[in-house]
């Protein structure tokens, strides 16, 4: 459990800072375990460093009173190395990226561009790891990289609306045009869904215009695993026959 002004701290190996929250320790934990689980990262010999590194990270910080030791070591360990002046403050900015709908669901990796009116260097530029199953509203943090600029980058993503699907929570809204013959008959219809796979819809006879057909877990990703619906609405045109009278 010991800290060394050398080497990362738990809070850095989680990508928080310390003033984080139990539920942040625990979101931050399960991201990157995910993103650097062995299975994603063949060939890569870091790897069960990396795991092990943040298997020790997330154990002293979900324990409060492993944390609060922790901390305390921090403490010390900074003093001692200002010769007890208090450490610089790190530089946190904190902004918006929107992703779209089926980068949450399948992962994805972006360039983020970082404009610090405090940084004489100008814009700074960083690579976004979204592991697969990220959700709406998550918070992913970036270490800034330089001495002057010590500190994290924190990206809030949000889900760009779609040109067939809209969000709405971990939800997705849209269309399905169908026949007069099968609103009233019912059956199966095909469709392709949010990330690319093709979904079959099942029509109930005498099916209202507008009425909502709720699939289940082919939404978005959400906070706590798993994912919402998919919310099909109905559309048609019934049939207009034109017959001509003697």
């Amino acid at each position: 459990m010991g800290s060394s002004t050398t080497s990362s701290t738990h809070y850095q190996t989680l990508g928080l800072d310390r003033g984080c929250t139990r539920q942040q320790i625990r979101d931050a934990y399960r991201q990157l375990a995910k993103r650097h689980h062995p299975d994603a990262n063949p060939g890569f010999a870091d790897t069960s460093a990396r795991i092990t590194a943040l298997n020790a990270a997330y154990e002293t910080l979900s324990d409060p009173a492993r944390r609060r030791a922790y901390d305390r070591e921090l403490d010390a360990a900074s003093r001692s190395a200002a010769g007890g002046r208090p450490s610089k403050p790190r530089r946190n900015i904190s902004q918006e990226i929107r992703l779209r709908i089926e980068d949450f669901i399948r992962g994805t990796s972006v360039k983020v561009h970082v404009n610090d009116p405090g940084n004489p260097d100008g814009m700074e530029t960083y690579r976004l790891d979204v592991p697969a199953g990220t959700a709406p509203g998550a918070r992913l943090r970036i270490p800034r990289t330089g001495a002057a600029r010590a500190g994290y980058v924190e990206l809030r993503v949000k889900a760009l609306p779609g040109f067939r699907f809209k969000p709405r929570g971990s939800d997705l809204r849209c269309e399905l045009r169908i026949d007069a013959r099968r609103a009233s008959h019912g059956g199966t219809e095909t469709m392709e869904g949010p990330a690319g796979q093709y979904l079959r819809i099942e029509v109930p006879p005498r099916v209202k215009r507008g009425e909502i057909l709720r699939v289940p877990n082919q939404g978005l990703p959400k906070p706590r695993g798993g994912r919402g619906d998919l919310l099909v609405r109905v559309t048609y045109r019934p049939e207009v026959r034109v017959t001509r009278s003697r």
